[in-house]
């Protein structure tokens, strides 16, 4: 049986080995006893008709933590994870895992420069987590990556300053060993917005974040346990929400220009965003701020953990509708979902804004990273065998799966390097880095050389199947950082790497 037939075959017979299998029986022991939620020991939810969520409502804002500090320039606030309640379906109980007793959690606003100190309690039941502030320029030791757990019951002070050129849209969420996928579909997840001291982005814009997530309910309300499915190619839930609801609603009078935030916070959904005709000007990425607009896009892709900033022309009175359109990024086995969807409608009404100001052609400037004094190479695979008792699978970096005592690339702070991460596998894996920003350079696919279309910061990149793309990597702070696919269960079944920067 050849690669492609396994792919064919079905999961029935999957059997996962090895630190993946460690991390799968951990799953079953943690977390999963709140009432009325299903447990991970592989059984079904009880049968019946799955709920239905409401929609239409107002879009709402995402609630704010608030900053206790009695002084200009810091930032400082409580932030605890524990478990919670909350309705998505009417009369319906969920149990979910929450920040702040919602999800997504609260919305951290800071300005860059600021020095920020969160106190965070982990009241989560038997089981350690962390919180990673994915994409920002924070301290190795403050990163929260797998190494540094913050055990049940415990707290821990997370202290950073964000320098100047930080502004942009980041957000945070668990990454402990082995459950950073469970702990994110149970809804710990939440928004980060470093803002400028001085934004270009005329204030008459607005500035709206729409946090995507997407959710999965048995009959009963809860949250059903990731499948064989989930595990080979991701969880995609039932359900997208945006700010925590289905298909809310935004009023705007038309001739509006507005600026929104789009966070793809979902486990392993592939997002391709369009607002109908309406024009799409990209103006920010992962890493804030374009050097000038990008004009005239129908649609933007966003794979998971990926953020991009845009301004939408809402020229005409009428009903415009938000949708991601079905996105092939390859799939293992049968039943690839249909990922369409409408997301949003944006109300647009028949009184007319005021004329709003131009957008500057220039944004910002993007430091060049300089000449690479070395050049790395990353290979995505994942292998499968027949043995005893079915068909052994993995997710490798380099032929190996992750070990957290396993130091696997060695760097130097300020010192560029040119990385190449080649996808040998069936699926498209999006790469993350954690602890700086870095340059797209060119993507390669069939001999085929693609550059960069403009200069942008990153810290999540899709490398499609076949697909080898070039970055441009400069870590400026010493200590152990993580790399990745994205998609968090090919992370937590070894897709994973541990870089150690140093001084």
């Amino acid at each position: 049986m050849d690669r492609r037939e396994f792919l064919l075959s079905g999961v029935a017979a999957l059997v996962i080995s090895g630190p993946a299998a460690a991390q799968m029986q951990d799953h079953s022991k943690h977390g999963m006893d709140m009432p009325g939620m299903s447990h991970g020991d592989g059984k079904m939810a009880a049968p019946g008709p799955l709920p239905t969520l409401p929609e239409g409502a107002p879009l709402r804002d995402l609630p704010r933590l608030a900053n206790q500090a009695s002084e200009p320039g810091r930032f400082e606030a409580e932030l605890t994870a524990k478990p919670a309640i909350v309705r998505f379906a009417e009369g319906i109980d969920t149990p979910i895992l929450a920040y702040e007793g919602e999800t997504p959690g609260p919305l951290i606003e800071v300005t860059e420069g600021d020095k920020v100190a969160i106190r965070f309690a982990n009241r989560l039941p038997g089981e350690e987590t962390t919180i990673h502030w994915h994409g920002m320029p924070v301290p190795a030791e403050q990163d929260g990556n797998p190494m540094d757990p913050v055990v049940s019951g415990a707290d821990r002070l997370y202290a950073f300053e964000l320098p100047e050129g930080s502004a942009g849209s980041y957000w945070y969420h668990p990454h402990p060993h082995g459950r950073t996928a469970e702990q994110v579909y149970l809804g710990l997840a939440g928004a980060f917005i470093i803002k400028p001291r001085q934004d270009p982005i005329p204030a008459a814009y607005g500035d709206t974040p729409l946090f995507f997530t997407d959710l999965r309910l048995a009959a009963d309300g809860s949250i059903p346990a990731n499948t064989m499915a989930d595990l080979m190619n991701g969880r995609v839930g039932d359900h997208v929400l945006v700010n925590g609801q289905k298909k809310p609603v935004l009023t705007l009078p038309a001739g509006s220009r507005r600026r929104f935030r789009l966070f793809n916070a979902t486990n392993a959904r592939f997002l391709r965003l369009t607002f109908g005709t309406a024009a799409i000007t990209l103006i920010g990425s992962d890493g804030g701020l374009l050097e000038a607009p990008v004009t005239g896009l129908r649609a933007i892709d966003l794979v998971p953990a990926e953020r991009a900033e845009v301004i939408v022309a809402f020229e005409q009175p009428g009903r415009v509708v938000l949708r991601t359109e079905d996105v092939d990024r390859g799939w293992m086995g049968p039943g690839r979902p249909d990922t369409a969807a409408e997301l949003m409608t944006i109300e647009v009404t028949q009184e007319r804004a005021e004329p709003a100001p131009p957008l500057p052609a220039r944004l910002r400037r993007i430091a060049d990273l300089g000449p690479p004094v070395a050049t790395r190479r990353l290979e995505f695979t994942e292998t499968m065998s027949m043995g005893e008792g079915g068909m052994k699978m993995g997710f490798l970096i380099n032929g190996a799966a992750f070990d957290m005592g396993r130091v696997d690339v060695v760097t130097k702070a300020g010192q560029t390097e040119l990385w190449e991460i080649a996808n040998l596998a069936d699926m498209d894996h999006p790469f993350h880095l954690h602890g700086t920003q870095f340059q797209l350079v060119e993507t390669e696919r069939d001999g085929r050389v693609s550059k960069a279309p403009y200069r942008a910061w990153k810290d999540t990149i899709n490398v499609a199947r076949g697909q080898t793309v070039r970055l441009l990597v400069r870590q400026d702070q010493p200590g152990l950082r993580m790399y990745h696919c994205h998609i968090l269960e090919h992370e937590q079944l070894g897709m994973m790497g541990v870089a150690e920067v140093r001084a």
